[in-house]
């Protein structure tokens, strides 16, 4: 193989993320962490590396009075995560 798989997503807990907002417009922080069964503080740092390269947008609210964090896939995020899939793909040779 001449391209290798992205290493911002070849990470189970970012893949997870990724793998969950591609399929919704956005989810809570707390959606997130039931789903991929993440400590509070893993959580944070795996979602600030995503929005560092500009593969996620983080919203911070309130919501009755509580912080809130929204997330959702920016379109490079979308086309990363399909690019991966479609190498991850060829490397399981599917």
């Amino acid at each position: 193989m001449d391209k290798k798989l992205d290493p911002l997503l070849h990470n189970e807990l970012r893949l997870s993320i990724m793998s969950l907002l591609v399929s919704v417009e956005s989810a809570e922080f707390g959606y997130l962490l039931e789903k991929t069964a993440a400590s509070k503080g893993n959580l944070s740092v795996q979602l600030s590396k995503l929005k560092d390269a500009d593969y996620i947008v983080v919203t911070k609210s309130f919501k009755k009075n509580m912080p809130l964090t929204t997330c959702s896939i920016s379109k490079k995020g979308e086309q990363a995560f399909k690019g991966y899939v479609n190498q991850i793909s060829k490397y399981l040779k599917l």
